[in-house]
């Protein structure tokens, strides 16, 4: 009895070329090169791989929705990050002085001979 496992080719490769397509801007390409990582090839092609389900359409439809993902993640403008300025604070000098003291008294019996 044979089994028909592995016999259809089913899976699926999406080319997409990132660098040739005029609707995206230069920074959602940058964006969306860097959300690639590996699947980038050096000639700016986004290669998609689908080979989830069964049948080759499905895989097809995986590999769009795939795609449209990452495009729409990529066009999300990521927030700035505000540098944050510590400031020493008013009265910190005065706290310093204040823990110094305490443990000045902590050593020894804790008495002071006058």
């Amino acid at each position: 009895m044979v089994q028909n496992v592995n016999k259809v080719a089913t899976s699926v490769q999406l080319r997409f070329n990132v660098r040739r397509c005029a609707a995206l801007s230069p920074e959602v390409k940058l964006r969306l090169a860097r959300l690639a990582g590996s699947k980038m090839t050096a000639d700016g092609a986004l290669l998609i791989e689908a080979r989830r389900f069964r049948t080759q359409e499905q895989n097809r439809l995986d590999a769009l929705q795939r795609l449209v993902a990452l495009i729409q993640k990529a066009l999300i403008e990521p927030k700035r990050r505000k540098e944050v300025v510590l400031c020493a604070g008013p009265g910190r000098a005065r706290d310093k002085s204040h823990r110094s003291k305490i443990k000045q008294l902590r050593q020894g019996d804790g008495w002071e001979d006058e």
